[in-house]
């Protein structure tokens, strides 16, 4: 989605604050210089859509296969286990940029050069805002060698 601010257009996903389903997005990276088994950290950039009050439950969860070593079927493979965080919204100002940051500590064996994906779930159903709220950015850091 795009919205048109004053200045420049603001673009990201609208993650659903109605109702109880679960809502998901996913990329695809690959980790360079990554030390084995260390905890990833994603940082969700959010805003809300409207409101200036509420809590916002974000997930995220990798799923990793090395390429010519594991023997898995990449169209069936699970995603490791789902941290969750329950970020609350700072107040004062609608439409204001947040910071959420998940630390996934079972990255699912990934390792240098994996072909990996992220999953970012929000899941309305645990948190109170019940506004859109707007991912307009993922970061993923984790020690590197």
């Amino acid at each position: 989605m795009i919205n048109q601010g004053s200045v420049f257009p603001v673009t990201g996903l609208a993650f659903d604050g109605a109702g109880t389903a679960q809502e998901y997005a996913y990329w695809k990276f690959t980790p360079f210089g990554y030390v084995t088994d260390a905890d990833v950290s994603v940082e969700i950039i959010w805003y809300a859509a409207s409101g200036t009050s509420g809590t916002v439950n974000w997930g995220a969860a990798i799923a990793s296969i090395t390429p010519g070593v594991d023997t898995e079927d990449v169209e069936t493979a699970a995603f490791a286990s789902m941290p969750t965080v329950t970020s609350s919204h700072l107040g004062t100002t609608a439409r204001r940029l947040h910071r959420t940051v998940v630390t996934i500590t079972d990255q699912d064996g990934m390792t240098v050069g994996d072909e990996c994906w992220l999953r970012v779930m929000r899941n309305p159903a645990v948190d109170t805002l019940t506004a859109d709220a707007i991912l307009t950015s993922v970061r993923i850091s984790y020690p590197d060698t």
